[in-house]
């Protein structure tokens, strides 16, 4: 009696396994026209066509106009705040610093690069003062045009004057350095062209969580993003982008752009991006590979979420080329990777949900004595 009694509850759950089945449900694409489209949204078999078209779109994707940020290299340009390190050859009157020198070890004064110990500082008003040549606006000269302007006052006092000047201090012009870096902070524009790589070199370098496809430069209240790698496939030289006083760049984690893997894999996990690259094949592989028990390989989906509408992926592994379809399709950061359950795992585990313990007792019952 207890065995038809089991027997007839497993019968009874069996005829509505499929709808009470557990996980992720996906409607056919047969069915994408009734309801809300972002409810209910066709499923798209990735099939070598759409492994193409999804390549072409990826390609022809308008990439932000950056043009605002590639410039040729200039001379530095002195700037108020800049301190001047000056000598006129015979005359070391002339020579000592219009600044009060900090000496070493001074209580009270801190230790920093941006911290002038002598010199001849050019002011807020872009002015330098020297003597005999009086003040002089030298703001937005060049060094060498400081040295010719220089040389030609003195020349009124000095019979033909010998001047050695250069930038000893730069104070005038900074750029910050933020995000996955191994030190941010300030860095000062010198006489070496601040470029991108400069700026983030001198930060040293990017920490191993870098993602070099994500790349904030900020400049006058627009942020532009930059993906090295792309620059480069491009052709694009990524030392042609020059910063300017005041720029923000900030380098993005890959933790920030993950890969959620769930459902019948060996191992569910959420996954960083490769610098924003990353294809379905490295995905399932990083995760171990589908679930051989529980796993139908029929099944693996693709949910995508686009700024209009979600988009499903499906993939068949049985089918002959998945793998190399599966290596061909990109994945985008926030995609979720979903291997659905085969039915049998489904019937299983909506009885063992619903009733435990029933299966086992309805296979024994039904099982012929001696075996």
């Amino acid at each position: 009696m207890g065995s038809r009694y089991a027997l007839a509850i497993v019968a009874v759950l069996l005829s509505g396994c499929t709808s009470m089945a557990p996980g992720i449900q996906f409607a056919n694409s047969s069915s994408a026209g009734t309801g809300n489209a972002d409810t209910h949204p066709e499923i798209r078999v990735i099939t070598p066509d759409l492994v193409k078209s999804e390549r072409e779109a990826r390609s022809q994707r308008v990439t932000e106009d950056i043009s605002a940020l590639m410039q040729a290299a200039e001379p530095y340009r002195v700037a108020p705040g800049d301190i001047l390190h000056i000598v006129v050859w015979d005359h070391p009157e002339l020579s000592a610093s219009m600044m009060p020198a900090v000496p070493p070890g001074t209580i009270g004064v801190a230790a920093s690069p941006m911290q002038p110990t002598n010199g001849f500082e050019v002011d807020l008003n872009g002015v330098l003062e020297f003597p005999y040549a009086g003040k002089l606006k030298v703001a937005g000269m060049t060094s060498a045009e400081v040295h010719a302007l220089l040389t030609g006052k003195l020349g009124s006092y000095i019979r033909n004057p010998k001047v050695t000047l250069r930038v000893m201090n730069y104070r005038s012009k900074r750029v910050y350095v933020d995000g996955e870096v191994k030190a941010p902070g300030v860095q000062p524009i010198n006489d070496i062209p601040m470029t991108l790589p400069e700026a983030i070199n001198r930060a040293g370098g990017m920490n191993p969580t870098a993602d070099q496809s994500r790349i904030l430069v900020s400049r006058e209240g627009k942020t532009y993003a930059i993906n090295l790698p792309q620059l480069v496939q491009r052709g694009v030289n990524p030392s042609s982008i020059m910063l300017t006083n005041g720029d923000l760049v900030r380098v993005l984690s890959r933790d920030d752009s993950k890969i959620f893997l769930s459902g019948e894999v060996t191992q569910p996990r959420a996954l960083p991006m490769r610098n924003g690259r990353l294809t379905l094949n490295e995905a399932l592989g990083e995760a171990g590979g589908i679930n051989p028990v529980t796993g139908d390989a029929r099944k693996v989906y693709v949910v995508r979420r686009t700024d209009k509408e979600s988009r499903v992926y499906q993939l068949d592994a049985n089918s002959p080329g998945a793998l190399a379809m599966a290596e061909g399709f990109e994945l985008e950061p926030k995609d979720v990777v979903y291997v659905a359950a085969t039915p049998l795992t489904n019937w299983n585990r909506t009885i063992s949900a619903m009733i435990p313990g029933s299966l086992p007792t309805a296979v024994i019952a039904t099982t012929p004595p001696g075996r």
